[in-house]
């Protein structure tokens, strides 16, 4: 039986590592919306952004969050580049973009729709690319 060195064993799990990140999907896309570019979701909903978070916490939960519906990530999702997941208050994970937690807003009604930019003493603010 052959023992494979140390370099082929690590150069093995690296291209491992570069294949399941490629299939990764990122979490949101850029789109156009009534305000401008933005993140949205996979269904073309615009995603925000609240003042009130702080890097890697969201500040809003309850009916903030039936309101603000949070970005949820799969429990096994992982960081990639500007992409991070933070644990919800509840424990469930949630999408954020260069650390800020991402929501949709229940009054965007149709892909496009922005209706959330300024919302609340304009904390609530369209997620730019």
């Amino acid at each position: 039986m052959k023992l494979l060195s140390r370099q082929t064993i690590i150069a093995g799990l690296l291209v491992a590592a570069t294949g399941a990140l490629a299939q990764t999907a990122m979490p949101a896309k850029v789109a156009d919306t009534s305000k401008g570019k933005s993140l949205v979701d996979a269904k073309g909903m615009t995603l925000y952004i609240f003042d009130k978070d702080s890097t890697g916490k969201s500040a809003c939960n309850g009916q903030c969050a039936q309101n603000w519906p949070p970005l949820m990530a799969p429990a096994n999702a992982a960081a990639s580049g500007s992409w991070s997941v933070i644990t919800r208050d509840d424990g469930a994970k949630q999408w954020a973009y260069k650390g800020k937690p991402l929501y949709t807003w229940v009054k965007d009604t149709k892909p496009g729709d922005a209706t959330g930019e300024g919302v609340a003493n304009n904390t609530w603010h369209i997620a730019a690319p």
